[in-house]
């Protein structure tokens, strides 16, 4: 497990970032970092009350999906699915977003687009009541499933790893042209919060090495190296605030959704936008994040992004 040292970083207060409150009609809202008349952004918040309707628009804001998905790819999406409970509870990626993504995945063309995660309750619950499966089934060329079973996996060396050489990792995350990161923002006991980077390792097999024979933190950022998602889009209709990974803990809604290409970027954002454990903390207090960052693996410096917010 992590040393104590390192959640306390976490857990030790921080920068205060709150989201604008919106009212009227679609625009780029009052907020925005810099003007975006001439570039993409780096970073996209969209605001509003259908979870559906922020994942488009954010998608959208960034370039849209033909970006990022081509007629013919294969694709992945990579929610959060591992626990056995409702979108209610905040352990489980929202239902609507993760359709909404598959849904453009498909508009764009995708040939496979495959919905996973490695689910640490019994798999056929978690699936259940996440609503992910049902939301999701009438979005053409789509699957909804977990992976267990170890001949899914294999073991591939993590040329950029520090601590981490070799990990055991699902087949078709390597083999997808397109890998999708859509997280729940929530928080985490040992690794302060589970965002973009932290939900990988429900693409890897032995989740228990990563807490038992390395650094935690080291290893998330030496597995991102290889497990390098396309695009990332979090979920902040609500956000476990505390209580996470599985719950139960206090729930904030946020309403809001948060993508960009940088899925460090993104991680740090969420992180300014919530509100962990009772209080408001600076992403550099996250140590997966600031060792990423350190490792030019995506960026922390939010004040010197392209951040936009949008009234979905």
């Amino acid at each position: 497990m992590p040393r104590n040292t390192d959640r306390r970083e976490f857990l030790k207060g921080g920068l205060l970032t709150t989201a604008a409150v919106m009212a009227g009609g679609s625009s780029i809202l009052m907020g925005s970092t810099r003007s975006v008349a001439s570039e993409t952004p780096d970073i996209v918040i969209a605001h509003g009350p259908n979870p559906a309707g922020n994942a488009r628009s954010a998608v959208e804001a960034l370039g849209g999906i033909k970006r990022f998905v081509k007629r013919g790819d294969k694709v992945l999406i990579k929610p959060n699915m591992s626990f056995a409970s409702g979108p209610e509870r905040a352990a489980n990626t929202n239902p609507a977003v993760v359709r909404e993504v598959a849904m453009m995945c498909s508009e764009a063309g995708a040939s496979k687009i495959s919905i996973l995660d490695n689910c640490l309750n019994a798999p056929a619950d978690c699936l259940r009541l996440s609503k992910i499966p049902e939301t999701c089934k009438s979005v053409p060329n789509t699957y909804v499933d977990h992976v267990k079973a170890k001949r899914l996996f294999r073991e591939v060396p993590v040329k950029d790893g520090l601590r981490l050489k070799t990990m055991s990792t699902l087949v078709e995350a390597l083999e997808a042209d397109v890998l999708i990161a859509v997280p729940i923002g929530k928080s985490h006991a040992a690794s302060g919060v589970s965002l973009s980077m932290k939900g990988m390792m429900g693409l890897i097999s032995d989740r228990i090495a990563f807490h038992s024979r390395y650094d935690l933190h080291e290893a998330i950022v030496d597995m991102i190296t290889v497990l390098k998602p396309r695009l990332v889009v979090i979920d902040g209709t609500r956000i476990l605030s505390s209580g996470g990974p599985g719950g139960p803990g206090k729930v904030i809604p946020l309403n809001l959704v948060v993508a960009s290409t940088d899925m460090v970027a993104a991680d740090a954002q969420m992180v300014a936008l919530g509100t962990w454990y009772g209080k408001k903390f600076e992403p550099g207090q996250v140590r997966h994040i600031r060792l990423a960052a350190e490792r030019e693996l995506g960026r922390i410096d939010l004040d010197k992004l392209n951040v936009v917010n949008i009234k979905a």
